[in-house]
């Protein structure tokens, strides 16, 4: 840690690397979101992740809901439909709604997506024909911004994973 000036010398946190919080411009804060009946935390995974589910920042009389990449997992950490892609992006779609659910919003207040998928050459089509019939269902218009990315995910179980932003007015 010394070779990559995170330590000094004496073993010290380098403030060059971690600056001390600003006192005169102190950090947005920040709202932890859960929707335990549904998804559990990642910190309780049986190999815990550090991140968290959501977090809303409330920015001048509007709230920001972050959705951390979400996919086919239920309320106890454990992964839902394997090997079935309809059935886990259907329950991704249930995990994000509860989340959104959980600030009092829906997919209405939803302005970007990132959807991640294992394998896009094979399951593109499936996955574009799911999220046009939910939308149609949901009646949203304007459709959120959205791209589509083939990657591994952390779990060689996990077929789909979507990340969200959504914003509304603060009540």
């Amino acid at each position: 840690m010394r070779k990559l000036g995170i330590l000094t010398e004496d073993h010290q946190i380098s403030e060059t690397v971690y600056p001390p919080i600003h006192l005169e411009r102190p950090p947005i804060e920040k709202h932890v979101v859960h929707a335990p009946h549904t998804i559990n935390e990642a910190y309780n995974y049986q190999k815990p992740s550090s991140f968290s589910r959501a977090l809303r920042l409330d920015l001048g009389g509007y709230k920001v809901l972050l959705v951390s990449g979400t996919a086919s997992v239920n309320e106890k950490g454990l992964p839902e439909h394997i090997g079935d892609f309809k059935a886990q992006l259907w329950r991704t779609y249930v995990n994000i709604t509860n989340l959104l659910a959980a600030e009092g919003m829906t997919w209405h207040d939803v302005v970007r997506t990132t959807n991640y998928l294992r394998d896009i050459e094979r399951d593109y089509g499936e996955f574009n024909k799911i999220r046009t019939s939910f939308y149609t269902w949901l009646g949203l218009d304007p459709l959120p911004a959205a791209t589509g990315i083939q990657a591994r995910l952390c779990w060689e179980t996990l077929l789909v994973e979507i990340e969200v932003y959504a914003i509304c007015k603060a009540n």
